[in-house]
């Protein structure tokens, strides 16, 4: 399905150090490198997605730079120079900014596809017709186009997406105006954003020209934009991780969506069809394991009596976990760590950890 005529650059997002998939999850391995399905990684699904849409020099991964070496090991066909490692965490802002710099010095004014790594999307033909239909309008215009996801349910872990009056139905995709982005709603708010139809889940994608994005970047967050300007002709120099360092030193870390998107006029949302999940928590790996006839997800050799609607993952396949006569837990076994949690608990997961880093 690769369009050599297509001058794209696919951009993902592989930065982020969650905490809410604890014991698996790590500070030093974070979700998107983890093996939660038991034959790929959620980096390397994200690869698989785009990976037959544009040669491979044409994909970027930026990330930590105390991951370089995880994503290295994880997707070897892409090009080592491609992989760009942040020396200081300073949010999605300073990623795209990065990104938008070196697409631009390597290769013109490319369409850009911003994508994350840690989510998970199927059919993967519904999710490319979709990208492929923003990136056509992209390249002609300096619309910076954004990925709304129908929800399914009030979910308070999401941000949302208004949208306003419908601009064009490309072959069954709809595209509308963006009136505002929402933060993360109560459960009140997001019931009522479900039931009024105006709404989607943010996905945290995007596509857009290199120098559209950098023009707002430039308008919105002038000091990311001189930053970044010290760097153009610098990439693949050896004073290239000195500069990176003193320009992130510089940033404030802010999201993409609250320093550019928000303040942004020229924005549209795609109203996407293809399933979308954050994989936030424990629970949302429900879909992706077996299940028992007495309501029990697993992964790994579990025995259980009088045992039910729990969720239970063990990481090593040697091992063998028993559970007699509990229900609705959570239970997580991954090295020599174990997690025992009820199931509508599990979004503490992330308090637990903090104050466990903070001792």
């Amino acid at each position: 399905m690769k369009e050599e005529n297509l001058n794209l650059v696919v951009v993902i997002m592989a930065g982020g150090a969650g905490t809410r998939f604890w014991p698996l999850s790590t500070e030093e391995r974070p979700k998107q490198f983890l093996d939660l399905f038991g034959d790929r990684t959620l980096l390397q699904k994200s690869f698989d997605r785009v990976s037959n849409l544009v040669p491979l020099e044409r994909i970027l991964v930026l990330t930590n730079a105390a991951f370089v070496s995880i994503v290295k090991g994880q997707l070897p066909q892409i090009p080592v120079e491609n992989i760009i490692g942040e020396p200081i965490r300073r949010d999605t802002a300073a990623a795209v900014g990065l990104a938008a710099v070196l697409c631009r010095r390597r290769f013109g004014n490319p369409v850009m596809a911003i994508l994350t790594a840690d989510h998970l999307i199927e059919p993967v033909s519904v999710f490319q017709k979709t990208l492929l239909s923003a990136v056509s309008r992209a390249a002609d215009s300096n619309v910076l186009y954004t990925f709304g996801i129908e929800p399914t349910h009030p979910a308070t872990g999401y941000g949302y997406l208004e949208r306003g009056l419908q601009i064009d139905d490309e072959d069954g995709i709809k595209y509308f105006q963006l009136l505002r982005f929402k933060e993360k709603p109560d459960l009140e708010t997001a019931r009522q954003y479900v039931e009024s139809g105006r709404f989607y889940w943010n996905s945290g994608m995007f596509v857009w020209t290199a120098d559209a994005i950098l023009k707002e970047i430039e308008t919105h967050l002038p000091d990311h934009a001189k930053a970044f300007s010290r760097l153009t002709t610098l990439d693949g120099t050896p004073e290239w991780d000195h500069a990176l360092q003193v320009a992130f030193e510089s940033l404030q870390a802010i999201s993409i969506d609250f320093g550019v998107m928000e303040k942004a006029q020229n924005v549209c949302c795609v109203a996407s069809k293809f399933s979308w999940s954050d994989v936030g928590e424990w629970m949302a790996l429900k879909r992706c394991l077996s299940k028992d006839e007495t309501g029990n997800y697993c992964r790994g050799n579990v025995m259980m009596l009088d045992a039910t609607d729990n969720l239970v993952f063990c990481e090593d396949p040697k091992e063998t976990m028993v559970l007699i006569g509990i229900k609705d837990l959570v239970i997580v076994r991954a090295g020599s760590r174990t997690l025992i949690t009820h199931k509508d608990r599990t979004e503490d997961l992330k308090k637990l950890v903090q104050a466990m880093e903070n001792e």
